[in-house]
């Protein structure tokens, strides 16, 4: 059977300088930055430092270069860093050179990006890490409006894979289509009608004998939602390699190696994106030029 994964985002300027700009809008509105602007002169440079201040992964380092290099294209941010390195606390990441005012203005904005990304990116390296490559890590559609692009990248970076990008590339009949469609065999049955063969059809099920109803549709990937350890070998025994599955629901961290026991191919995870600690950045004066 052919793979259902969805392939991974690329992310281009596109997916982040609208956002970029909004944000910076946000905070500056028609004044400005009024602080800076009334203590500083214009002709003043400066060189800052972006300081790891965390063990993790690294994500967003072009992003947080649009934000100064929006502010003033004579801002210089250099890094010998890529989105997916390991940083270790204390690293110094990148160098920030420009105006003074311009640096500062863009500080909190540029931080926040980074720190957010890196902290999604740092999150998934240490779920994939647990689940030592099988079960296959997974996101969901549990993201930030607006930040679901950069969200999917940085699951991506940190290693893991995305489940489908939006309700356009992977057909995904869960338990309210289920009971509204009066069953599984009748809600795939108008998705095929409707759509054919052009996009990958999962099913979620919330029971065993939903399993056999899945199967029998012969559809791509069954998910096995809030079944326990033994509910969920005993599903994979019953699809015996007629489709993929993925464990959703009630997973968390802890149970993650218990998974591969079950033989699951995949399992998904709304908290790599919802619910994120940011990886601690700070940018640090280094010289007035």
């Amino acid at each position: 059977m052919e793979s259902s994964k969805v392939k991974a985002p690329i992310l281009t300027k596109r997916d982040y300088i609208p956002l970029v700009k909004r944000a910076l809008r946000e905070d500056l509105e028609r004044n400005g930055d009024i602080t800076s602007n009334a203590i500083f002169s214009r002709k003043t440079r400066a060189v800052f430092k972006l300081l790891a201040k965390d063990d993790g992964v690294l994500c967003g380092i072009d992003v947080f270069r649009s934000v100064f290099q929006l502010l003033d294209r004579k801002i210089s941010v250099a890094s010998n860093f890529s989105d997916g390195d390991r940083l270790s606390r204390g690293t110094v990441v990148a160098t920030v050179t420009g105006s003074l005012i311009s640096i500062l203005t863009g500080e909190r904005t540029a931080l926040n990006l980074v720190s957010h990304l890196s902290g999604v990116a740092s999150k998934t390296a240490r779920f994939v890490a647990a689940g030592s490559g099988k079960p296959v890590i997974l996101d969901t559609r549990k993201t930030v409006p607006g930040m679901r692009r950069l969200q999917k990248y940085a699951v991506v970076t940190g290693g893991g894979q995305n489940h489908r990008i939006g309700l356009h590339d992977m057909i995904l009949i869960k338990d309210n289509h289920v009971d509204a469609a009066g069953g599984i065999t009748e809600a795939v049955a108008r998705a095929r009608k409707r759509w054919g063969n052009r996009f990958k059809i999962e099913v979620e099920t919330r029971n065993l004998d939903e399993v056999r109803e899945a199967l029998a549709a012969s559809v791509d990937r069954i998910m096995l939602d809030n079944m326990d350890n033994a509910a969920m070998k005993e599903a994979v025994g019953i699809i015996a390699g007629r489709a993929e599955t993925e464990a959703s629901g009630n997973i968390t961290l802890e149970r993650l190696p218990s998974l591969g026991e079950c033989g699951v191919d995949f399992v998904s995870f709304g908290e790599l994106t919802h619910s994120v600690s940011i990886f601690d950045f700070s940018l640090k004066q280094d010289a007035i030029l």
